[in-house]
């Protein structure tokens, strides 16, 4: 009952503060039904039943975060040597720590200070990578490659947390594939429906008995808690679905926890709709309320997760009531606005980041340049790879012959990483238009900052390079240009 007192504590005073009845929020009318969703919260709270797949991992002896010095050491069965990069992890999004050399296949960082939680270690660049835990209580850590792919065969014998995260990491991608193709093949089941089901449910429980073992075999290690993170333990009550994690814990910012747990939220809660996400947004918001550099976490986690799915109105209800609100974003730092101001430049009406990327056919291409020289230029993500942009393009090129001379031009940004491939995707599909690449798919840097998450994606530029349409097909930019030029 005390959480439940506290959580109510916390919704009065960020709905009373934010969203008074001026607010210049578009999500306004919807956050009023958000507003009802939350009062009703109490009622759900007094029902919630413990769920038997949640198991504590949290005792005195990990409860919390710790910062401390740990020697950060290993091998890597590859004799090609090159560049070891340690990055600390915040959700999906990683921030570089350290680097250091591979020489006679051994690479040392010396003694970093650090905090709790998940790393990522890659070689010779991000995509040859994998992921470890760095806890303090565990000041000596040697990891072991038996491949030059960091996540093929992985060793940290003195290490508990590491070698129980190897285990479990190695389980639950076969049991997650295993799971994916079990619910492909639900469609064409028929009469043996129910008998696919039932395996799905089988190996969920078998990874969730793995969990339970793992905690028992590593009491007070951080693997322990991060496990217990992903079984909330009142699954069914949207007041008490974040109780079991610990707002005032930095450390679980440093892992997907609560990512993950803000995602199940939504799809169990939300019912789809604006107000109710809305709802679960002024939730989660007020457990984390205690905690500034946590909150900051889990408002850009869901910012970006509602720009990625399109839902931009979302966007703009957490950026106005609770990133640039004068009084409920008074405690956040200027970083979480540094970053929001990333989404919001992505926004029509806005202007995104200028590139300067090397084109196929030699030279670079800069992208303002190019806008000021046009009336409309198309910005084009593809990939060779990408079977809806073999669906698209057909369609681009007699879009671009038809406006180009009128001012109309396309920049294509290739998410390839061979030339060869790319190139001879260009020729295939008979691409006339610019086309660039970073060669370094999904990590090029161009990808990052527009926030890239599927292929195609579009954006319209004007001749100040501005925003002004953010077609998902080729017959919007169609309609578009069709009364414009």
């Amino acid at each position: 009952m005390k959480m439940m007192t506290l959580v109510s504590f916390w919704l009065c005073l960020v709905l009373s503060a934010c969203n008074s009845e001026d607010s210049s929020s578009p999500a306004q009318s919807a956050s009023n039904s958000a507003t009802e969703t939350v009062a009703n919260s109490t009622q759900d709270t007094q029902q919630a039943i413990a769920s038997p797949s949640h198991m504590n991992g949290t005792n005195e002896q990990n409860k919390g975060d710790k910062t401390g010095p740990i020697h950060l050491h290993g091998t890597i069965n590859f004799s090609g040597g090159g560049e070891v990069t340690l990055y600390e992890t915040e959700g999906k999004n990683t921030f570089e720590v350290a680097k250091t050399r591979l020489a006679n296949q051994s690479f040392d960082f010396g003694m970093l200070e650090v905090s709790r939680g998940f790393y990522q270690l890659s070689l010779n660049g991000e995509t040859n990578s994998t992921n470890i835990i760095l806890n303090p209580d565990e000041p000596e850590l040697f990891i072991q490659f038996n491949s030059n792919r960091l996540s093929a065969n992985r060793t940290a014998p003195d290490s508990n947390e590491n070698s129980g995260w190897f285990a479990y990491s190695t389980q639950d991608f076969n049991a997650q594939r295993e799971i994916k193709n079990l619910r492909k093949s639900i469609k064409d089941a028929g009469a043996f429906q129910s008998r696919i089901e039932a395996q799905i449910k089988e190996q969920e429980q078998e990874l969730i008995a793995t969990q339970h073992e793992l905690i028992q075999a590593n009491p007070g290690t951080y693997l322990a808690k991060w496990l217990s993170w992903l079984n909330p333990q009142y699954p069914d009550s949207k007041g008490r679905f974040f109780e079991d994690i610990d707002p005032l814990d930095n450390s679980a910012i440093r892992s997907m926890a609560l990512s993950d747990r803000i995602q199940k939220m939504m799809r169990s809660f939300s019912g789809g709709t604006d107000s109710g996400f809305l709802g679960c947004i002024d939730l989660v918001k007020a457990h984390f309320e205690p905690n500034p550099k946590a909150l900051e976490s889990v408002l850009y986690t869901m910012l970006d997760g509602f720009y990625n799915t399109g839902k931009e109105t979302i966007c703009q209800y957490i950026l106005d009531n609770y990133i640039f609100d004068e009084d409920c974003g008074a405690d956040l730092s200027d970083a979480i606005r540094i970053r929001a101001q990333g989404i919001i430049n992505l926004q029509v009406g806005k202007t995104p980041p200028n590139f300067n990327i090397a084109r196929f056919d030699g030279g670079n291409l800069d992208l303002m340049a190019t806008c000021k020289q046009n009336e409309y230029t198309l910005v084009m993500f593809w990939a060779s790879w990408c079977h809806k942009c073999e669906q698209e393009i057909p369609f681009i090129g007699p879009l671009y012959a038809k406006y180009n001379f009128k001012g109309f031009e396309v920049i294509g940004v290739s998410l390839d990483q061979q030339r060869s491939t790319w190139g001879a995707a260009i020729e295939t599909n008979g691409m006339t238009w610019p086309n660039v690449s970073q060669l370094k798919a999904w990590n090029s840097p161009v990808v990052t900052e527009y926030k890239v998450t599927a292929t195609p994606t579009y954006f319209l530029l004007d001749k100040e390079g501005t925003i002004v349409l953010k077609p998902k097909r080729h017959f919007e930019v169609e309609e578009f240009l069709r009364g414009k030029l």
